[in-house]
């Protein structure tokens, strides 16, 4: 039996190759008859995989199936998928880092020391050229993807943006890409609410902490939420508009990392920024080229009169 599954994963592994394969030479490599072969492609249909029969000579051909089967890797092709998804992980193509990041989870865990060992070398020997994200280790990603996953507590140094460092404790419960920066959205223990974390900027501790019990997200809304701490809260100002245009049309020009944008009627939405210069809250907003209302902060409204008094001004 024990000879039978692994001549299976050896016929498996050889049609991974995107050829027809004749079953005579298929024989040959496996060193049975072609009867055997024939037996054997029959065992992996039925396991789910799809193996296509040519006409005339036999030959055979592994075909797409409803799902994904379990890849078979040789040792280069694993450090290659790996280092290609601890790239993708970083990198600024929208919508694929936090796949990436379970993907390269998986393929890590199952992944033999010989074989770490190179993809971290190789790691350490590429550098970009320019990359327009933030500088963050995959593999610090997927220690924090993992911790979620088991719902262990994360130990680790953070410096804030003041660059004051202090050692925290949190539960993590989501990382979160702005296409820029990644963001892990946790339950600091020491301060006992919620907080959201730069990636770049923590210093993981070994070992984890204690496991947790799930909490309730922060608003129900993570992605709306990250978009408040990082585009509002830290200011001195928090601006709040409203404009004449498409909540779409917005989001084109303010992503989530500069303002949080609702809309409120098909042709109106509300805009909420925050800056520590009140110049920068009415040339964010004044730059979209559309009609807008300011509503608070009372500074901002006098700002907002006073800077269109100098500009009419200057057009006489």
């Amino acid at each position: 039996m024990l000879e039978t599954s692994a001549r299976l994963l050896r016929l498996l592994s050889l049609l991974q190759t995107p050829r027809v394969w004749p079953g005579a030479e298929l024989a040959a490599r496996l060193g049975v008859s072609a009867r055997t072969i024939r037996r054997d492609v029959d065992r992996l249909r039925d396991l789910g995989y799809t193996v296509h029969a040519t006409a005339g000579t036999p030959g055979y051909r592994l075909g797409a199936g409803a799902g994904v089967p379990p890849l078979l890797l040789d040792d280069d092709e694993a450090v290659a998928v790996a280092v290609g998804l601890g790239t993708a992980a970083v990198s600024g193509v929208a919508g694929i880092e936090e796949t990436s990041v379970r993907a390269l989870i998986k393929v890590e865990q199952v992944l033999p020391s010989r074989l770490r060992h190179r993809v971290s070398a190789l790691r350490s020997a590429v550098v970009q050229l320019a990359s327009p994200v933030s500088g963050v280790d995959p593999t610090v990603l997927t220690a924090i993807a993992t911790a979620i996953h088991d719902r262990e507590s994360l130990r680790f140094d953070y410096r804030a943006r003041d660059g004051v460092e202090d050692r925290r404790t949190a539960e993590p419960h989501r990382l979160v890409s702005s296409g820029r920066r990644w963001y892990l959205v946790a339950w600091d223990a020491g301060r006992r609410d919620w907080r959201t974390f730069r990636v770049d900027r923590m210093g993981l501790r070994t070992p984890n902490g204690p496991r947790f019990a799930p909490r309730e997200p922060p608003g129900g809304d993570i992605t709306r939420y990250v978009s408040e701490q990082i585009s509002i809260h830290p200011y001195r100002y928090h601006g709040r508009f409203t404009v004449h245009a498409p909540a779409q049309f917005v989001e084109t020009r303010m992503p989530p990392t500069v303002a949080t944008v609702e809309a409120a009627t098909e042709d109106t939405c509300a805009v909420r920024a925050g800056s520590n210069s009140l110049d920068d809250l009415a040339v964010w907003v004044g730059q979209l080229g559309v009609s807008f209302e300011v509503h608070e902060p009372p500074e901002l409204v006098d700002h907002v009169r006073a800077l269109g008094a100098r500009l009419l001004d200057a057009a006489r």
